[in-house]
């Protein structure tokens, strides 16, 4: 049985190329897209040390180079001897099942942390907006460049349902709109100040409901025409604060038409798309589809199939056909959050979507055999023959099927690189979450 990969302290100045290191900081702390990885080249060691750390760990069995430099390891034990243990054919598919379910779990929990400190950033900045203007722009800034420098790596990245986003429900709106609307833009390939622009209107796209009364803030509910006017100017405000903060001109025209349609049916102003800029049509339309999947009333609330369903029916007009054809592919057919048939008979819901394989999501999916703190979340692009065969609202699942897969009242997403390794302290937080 091979053993548990260990971890060591070294100190940064020994570190060297194709060592597997772990960064023991928040998310927003470092650049580096995972805060676990090998090295590469030079520059990663540079930047490492660039961020004050005297020591971190690493993990020789997940390394290229067998040991630090011969001086470091001068007084290093030899290494124990390794016992091989001969196991069954179904101990070993045993024990690798749950591996893998442990690394599914760490994958998630890094996501859901990650987006706990982004949404507790974006709390602490919409509160300043008023009274520190400039710092909580600084703050919307450093917060979409973290996001950017994650973002913006070679290879897929996949959208990730979160079982747990911690968040008030407009730090998780203004969050979601946020990541969504950025991963658009990485579609679209936009410019890194072009990406900065449309995350930070994203994040503050609301901004000016900040001194509205509760009731006026959500549009969904029954308001009198002098509520429905207060509730229309939000945006004016808006503009007004983004103003005091400074925001660039890009970020600043979210604000002023994530509100506008591309008919010209929308307000304050009546645009049609011409008139409109591309970041305020992405804005627009991720800003509908998380309100139709997280009103404030959750009777209201649509599954993600159904929203991105109401919104190809009832959108075409509304929104830009380019905008919206390419929002449809990244999402996939069935959003992460829905719940489905597979073809198989089986109910599953979906977690994971890649952009480039729209109808072949990762789904958890309802094992009456498999503990549901070990079921696995199954890729169906490596499934042959199994696919999913419709889209099913929650409430008619079997009751078993709904409580094994329970679907979370709120969608949340966040995102991760498609090939990213389970990071081990993730892994061993999800562990002891188990």
């Amino acid at each position: 049985m091979k053993a548990p990969a260990s971890k060591e302290m070294i100190d940064v100045d020994a570190l060297c190329v194709g060592m597997f290191v772990h960064l023991d900081l928040g998310w927003m702390s470092h650049p580096f897209p995972l805060g676990n990885f090998k090295i590469t080249d030079a520059a990663q060691i540079a930047t490492i040390r660039s961020l004050g750390l005297r020591q971190l760990r690493w993990s020789p069995a997940q390394s290229d180079v067998v040991a630090p430099p011969a001086e470091a390891a001068a007084d290093e034990p030899p290494p124990p001897e390794v016992v091989t243990i001969t196991e069954s054919p179904e101990a070993l598919a045993l024990r690798e099942h749950r591996e893998k379910s442990r690394q599914q779990r760490a994958a998630l929990a890094l996501c859901e942390r990650q987006f706990a400190e982004a949404a507790q950033d974006c709390k602490l900045l919409t509160e300043r907006a008023a009274h520190q203007p400039q710092e909580a722009r600084a703050q919307a800034e450093a917060l979409t460049k973290a996001l950017v420098d994650k973002m913006l790596v070679e290879g897929d990245l996949c959208i990730r349902l979160l079982s747990d986003a911690a968040g008030d429900k407009a730090s998780m709106h203004a969050l979601n709109v946020t990541v969504i609307s950025m991963l658009m833009g990485r579609t679209f390939g936009l410019s890194e100040s072009d990406m900065m622009d449309l995350g930070v209107g994203a994040m503050l796209h609301d901004i000016g409901k900040l001194e509205l009364p509760d009731r006026v803030r959500h549009r969904e509910e029954h308001l009198s025409s002098a509520e429905l006017r207060l509730y229309e100017e939000h945006v004016a405000r808006g503009v007004v604060l983004g103003r005091k903060m400074g925001l660039s001109s890009g970020a600043a025209l979210v604000l002023a038409q994530h509100h506008e349609h591309a008919d010209g049916s929308g307000f304050p102003l009546r645009l049609n798309t011409d008139r409109m800029t591309a970041a305020a049509r992405i804005v627009s339309l991720v800003n509908r589809y998380d309100n139709l999947c997280n009103p404030n009333l959750p009777a209201h609330a649509l599954t993600p199939h159904e929203s991105l369903s109401r919104l190809f029916a009832q959108g075409k007009t509304k929104f830009d056909t380019a905008i919206l054809g390419a929002f449809i592919k990244m999402m996939g057919v069935y959003p992460a959050g829905s719940t489905v048939q597979l073809t198989d008979d089986r109910y599953a819901m979906v977690v994971g979507v890649n952009s480039s394989r729209p109808l072949k999501p990762r789904v958890l999916v309802h094992e009456a055999r498999v503990p549901r703190d070990e079921a696995l979340i199954v890729d169906l692009e490596g499934l042959s023959g199994v696919g999913i065969r419709r889209s099913i609202k929650p409430q008619m699942l079997p009751v078993a099927s709904l409580e094994y897969l329970s679907p979370r009242p709120r969608v949340a997403y966040f995102f991760e690189s498609e090939a990213a390794p389970a990071p081990v302290e993730a892994r061993q937080e999800a562990e002891a979450a188990h």
